[in-house]
């Protein structure tokens, strides 16, 4: 009786083996017509999210270049997005600020397999399987190039000056990779196309291969995902949600309307600085109610 309830139990344990196992091959090849070839990468986490991030509007945009970086930051903290602040990249133009949306893509370490793959869906997509050349094909105006390279610099240079002409054509506004660049000196006179790049070098991109376009990467310690708000300055580069954008606009202004009254009460030499700032005293909470008065907010 044993052996036979032990018979019953190893032939259950291989056929649950054996359904699990052709589930998974099935899980593994059911690709639905098209998915390969749809010209942003398809992730189940940008499936799961999509429907609650909007497209941030031009007119958001520019309300967005016109508000200091430390002041948005601030109100994307506040929200919860502790890790959305990059400064560790070199920077071709500064006092140029930069504004617009993440189109995303990342690399790897080239292999003769993953670079088969690659540009075999190149292929079906009818795109070109180099991300640089693909990004002045496939960019949009408003778009910032955010480019995953693992900071690798030689052997690893995203785009050239050609290259990098041809998204500034397109209507790209800067770029944002974590690697390499090459013709440095080519993009320096660039003044309205400013890029943040781990370092220059003469090579071109031989040692890394495109793998995702327009899905998560990651730059330095902050994810990005396409279509994320990306600002630009001499300190580094802001990443948020674009269905933030309202919100930390108009937290951002109210922060610069409140500094301006206290850069005038500090001024006036008759407040000490802890009666301004970080908080006002109980006495200049008054006194700001009345000055809200003869300063309207701007619409």
């Amino acid at each position: 009786m044993f052996r036979v309830r032990t018979t019953v139990f190893f032939l259950l344990l291989v056929l649950c083996f054996c359904y699990s196992l052709k589930s998974h091959v099935n899980s593994q090849n059911a690709v639905p017509p098209g998915l390969r070839a749809q010209r942003d990468t398809w992730t189940p986490l940008m499936d799961a999210i999509g429907s609650k991030r909007t497209r941030v509007t031009d007119e958001q945009l520019a309300k967005i270049k016109a508000l200091p970086v430390e002041a948005m930051w601030g109100a994307v903290q506040g929200k919860g997005y502790r890790f959305c602040f990059v400064n560790h990249l070199k920077l071709t133009q500064p006092g140029v600020k930069m504004v617009g949306r993440a189109l995303t893509m990342r690399y790897l370490p080239v292999r003769p397999d993953l670079d088969e793959g690659v540009r075999q869906l190149a292929k079906e997509g009818n795109w070109d399987h180099q991300y640089n050349v693909r990004a002045g094909e496939d960019g949009k105006p408003g778009d910032i190039a955010v480019v995953e390279l693992g900071g690798a610099v030689d052997r690893a240079t995203f785009m050239g000056d050609m290259t990098g002409l041809a998204m500034k054509i397109a209507g790209v506004r800067g770029v944002v990779v974590d690697g390499g660049i090459r013709d440095l000196n080519e993009f320096l006179p660039m003044k309205d196309f400013p890029t943040y790049y781990a370092g220059a070098h003469a090579s071109a991109m031989a040692d890394q291969v495109g793998v995702e376009w327009n899905a998560p990467v990651r730059i330095g310690q902050v994810t990005v995902l396409p279509g994320d708000v990306v600002v630009g300055d001499e300190e580094g580069v802001l990443f948020f949600p674009p269905q933030l954008a309202d919100d930390v606009i108009r937290a951002a202004e109210n922060t610069v309307y409140t500094e301006e009254f206290k850069r005038q009460m500090m001024n006036s030499g008759k407040y000490r600085t802890r009666d301004v700032y970080p908080r006002l005293s109980p006495e200049l909470e008054k006194v700001f109610e009345e000055w809200k008065k003869a300063h309207p907010r701007k619409p």
